[in-house]
């Protein structure tokens, strides 16, 4: 991975979370909503990839929801886990095309920040290495910080994902000289792993709003949306949101490119 990765050209991707289909569909203990039809809604409406997250303690998305995703959808899976050897055991017997590691605290409400891979480099690498072995595509959802970019490339992480929360919450607040700093972080950070040769992605928070200055980043190639999508589509369907979401992204992929 020591060769500069070219620079994405073309469609940024758009990876639908459907997590919070099932947070809704657990409130009440049934089958519906379903994850399934919604990530089928999701392909329909311009998606490029399904992302679920499948928690230790099954708070929204579920094992059967895993099995049936796997079954049931042509698009590919980007299961996101904590590093531990039960979610390894799944992630291997379903060998997802892709795999996210993410921090997981039992008390959180949402994934809280990024993947501490400085402090925990050689367990890290230990953990992934089988799954990449067996072909899935392994990243890491980190903060947009050097050290931790360093570590993922070390360990042979051949993806990682820059958490925009820090981003997304100045935006909501007004807070326009953080929002800035931010964003001129994520910019920096993307190229910088690019550089390594690492493919990079961004996710978390993002709304129609926030999306345009992170979808103009020229280094990444995927952003995975999911709760504010869900959210929208109380209101105007899902189909709906997630083609606008795909119209606010290519709009400002097709500025930013030219």
């Amino acid at each position: 991975m020591s060769e500069v990765a070219a620079r994405p050209s073309g469609r940024l991707r758009l990876g639908v979370n459907i997590d919070h289909v099932a947070t809704v569909r657990n409130a009440r203990g049934g089958p519906t909503p379903d994850p399934l039809r919604a990530a089928l809604l999701a392909e329909a409406a311009g998606a490029d990839g399904i992302t679920a997250h499948l928690r230790e303690d099954r708070r929204h998305i579920t094992d059967a929801d895993i099995e049936a995703l796997m079954v049931g959808i042509s698009l590919p899976l980007n299961l996101e886990m904590a590093a531990t050897l039960e979610m390894r055991a799944i992630a291997l017997r379903h060998r997802p095309r892709a795999v996210c590691i993410v921090p997981e605290k039992r008390e959180e409400r949402t994934t809280e920040g990024g993947l501490e891979v400085a402090r925990d480099e050689n367990a890290l690498a230990d953990f992934i290495l089988p799954l990449r072995e067996a072909g899935c595509r392994v990243s890491m959802f980190i903060a947009a910080d050097r050290r931790q970019i360093e570590a993922s490339y070390r360990i042979g992480a051949p993806v990682i994902e820059l958490h925009t929360g820090a981003y997304c919450d100045a935006d909501i607040a007004g807070d326009i000289a953080t929002r800035d700093a931010e964003l001129a972080r994520l910019v920096e950070m993307a190229g910088f792993a690019r550089a390594l040769g690492l493919e990079v992605h961004a996710g978390h928070g993002l709304t129609f709003d926030s999306v345009g200055p992170v979808a103009a980043i020229p280094d990444l190639m995927e952003l995975n949306i999911g709760h504010f999508l869900i959210g929208e589509a109380i209101f105007v369907g899902l189909e709906a949101a997630i083609r606008r979401m795909r119209a606010e992204m290519d709009t400002a992929r097709a500025v930013a490119v030219g």
